[in-house]
């Protein structure tokens, strides 16, 4: 099947619905599946057809939804894109892809030409930049304006037939070793997880108002809005998240459900203004641990239920999820969805015990396919019909799933995944850098930050800041080091290998004796 005709489906069940409130305008669900199913023919007149790839790098706004389904209906396959992603970040994923062609906004064009121009000429298949221009800014004459190819377009009377491996989606995500891996979705990747959804869920009102808020280039925004194919409701869009602006939006809309990452809910918590939230009625959350303490703090003020989930892009990405109607228990994900298996193995893969900490893995038809064009990271994660997590975690006796432990070096600051050695690799490139290692610290609001511990070369001499600096030219803003130690050796096994466990240790107490110390002057 072929992800476009969900949109298809829900018209053809639900008629025209108010689906969609953005910056001051309404749109039906009609009217962005039409401008979708007429940018579907503009890209195909344009040339592109069954496997082509097309990159998206947009803020949230209509022009992502009308983007995603068009391309599945012409064939291609979608490479959702965060806007804040660096140059070089960019250019590599154009060159990895293979992309075709880039939609992007007026202001981001300049950006996708430098990257494109980054991209060997043996790998370059760049052919089209299509521009949402809002009708308000000037594009070089190269560029294809998005208004115009839909105004210019009739729609695309069908999808595009997709069989059950054919890609939708490639999400890039870090990897341990330094390159970003494109995890392989599937059409049915992707409405397998959707289906697994609603088929989970004890509650399903029809009059649900959700204020979306997640980036639609994330894995956790990007299931929001397959799902509310089935869901139906209403959309309440943010272009960029913001404390205020979103209370205030659920106040004016009566807004009933919210999903977003747990550093979204503390900025909230900190929100002195009062807003009407009476009307929430459940706050999913996920990408990242919500400590308990303040979830129930935000309960409390904001009323309503959070609800906690579990996931990762290689699982398209829901794993488990707690749901309405069943006991809560603290420090538990809830139970996996319906269709997803859940074993927690040894390191030789051997299912374990009840209540026995091991490698968390799961299979299903939402598991995807691996990462393009890395076999040998494809083989090391999925291994005899299972995804290998990398997180540690058990499952209790009435299969509650509880996460221990994320992957041992990755960072998550505000749900957002940093990788240390994608930090490593542009610290090694300044040359008073002799050895580094980056490793997370406790934050309460942003839940990590990035620490970099350095050991200059003998005689060289550098500032911390001109090192952050350093970073900032190379990194998305999210990854760059907010503190930056200087060091005379890092701690090393008796066979020289970094003991990033111990530096963690380290470096979570003296951040916060230094907070401490902070509010006892203060």
């Amino acid at each position: 099947m072929n992800l476009a005709s969900l949109a298809d489906r829900d018209l053809a069940e639900r008629g025209e619905i108010e689906r969609l409130w953005f910056e001051e305008r309404n749109y039906s669900n009609r009217e962005l599946h039409e401008a979708s199913c007429r940018l579907a023919f503009g890209l195909t007149k344009l040339g592109i057809g069954a496997n082509d790839r097309v990159v998206v790098v947009l803020a949230n706004c209509p022009e992502v939804l009308v983007s995603y389904p068009a391309i599945w209906r012409a064939g291609g396959v979608a490479v959702p894109v965060l806007f804040v992603l660096e140059t070089h970040e960019l250019a590599y994923i154009l060159a990895n892809s293979e992309a075709k062609a880039v939609i992007t906004s007026a202001d981001l064009v300049a950006k996708v030409r430098a990257a494109a121009a980054l991209v060997p000429a043996g790998e370059q298949r760049l052919q089209h930049v299509i521009a949402v221009t809002e009708n308000k800014l000037e594009v070089d004459g190269d560029t294809i304006r998005f208004e115009t190819l839909i105004e210019q377009s009739a729609p695309l009377p069908s999808p595009l037939p997709r069989e059950r491996d054919d890609l939708a989606v490639i999400l890039y995500t870090s990897g341990t070793t330094g390159q970003p891996k494109g995890v392989m979705q599937t059409h049915h990747n992707l409405s397998a997880n959707a289906e697994n959804t609603w088929n989970s869920a004890t509650i399903k009102p029809d009059d649900e108002i959700s204020l979306v808020v997640l980036p639609l280039a994330h894995t956790f925004g990007l299931s929001v809005l397959i799902s509310s194919y089935l869901f139906g409701g209403k959309a309440v869009l943010m272009r960029r998240f913001a404390p205020h602006d979103a209370l205030a939006l659920i106040e004016r809309h009566k807004v009933t459900g919210m999903s977003g990452v747990p550093t979204m809910f503390l900025y909230m918590l900190q929100v002195d203004k009062k807003y009407d939230t009476s009307s929430m009625r459940r706050w999913i959350v996920g990408a990242a641990p919500m400590p308990m303490e303040p979830l129930l703090r935000f309960e409390e003020r904001f009323g309503g239920t959070m609800r906690v989930g579990y996931g990762l892009t290689e699982a398209s990405p829901t794993i488990a999820f707690e749901r309405e109607s069943e006991p809560r228990k603290p420090g538990s994900t809830g139970r996996p969805l319906e269709g997803v298996r859940v074993k927690i193995a040894d390191e030789q893969g051997n299912e374990l015990p009840r209540g026995q900490v091991g490698e968390i893995c799961a299979a299903g038809d939402n598991i995807t396919l691996g990462y393009l064009g890395m076999p040998d990271a494809t083989a090391e994660s999925f291994r005899d019909g299972w995804l290998h997590t990398g997180d540690m975690g058990y499952l209790d006796d009435e299969n509650y799933l509880f996460v221990v432990e994320r992957k041992k070096d990755l960072i998550i600051r505000g749900g957002l995944n940093v990788y240390p050695k994608d930090v490593e690799d542009v610290l090694y490139q300044h040359p008073a850098v002799g050895e580094c290692a980056v490793v997370g610290v406790p934050d309460a609001l942003l839940g990590e930050q990035v620490c970099a511990c350095v050991v200059l070369r003998p005689g060289a001499t550098v500032t911390s800041e001109a090192l952050i600096a350093h970073c900032q030219a190379s990194l998305a803003k999210y990854k760059t080091p907010k503190y930056l130690e200087f060091m005379s050796a890092l701690p090393k096994t008796t066979i020289g290998k970094i003991q990033k466990k111990e530096l963690r240790k380290w470096a979570a107490q003296k951040f916060l004796d230094q907070g401490e110390a902070a509010r006892t002057t203060g």
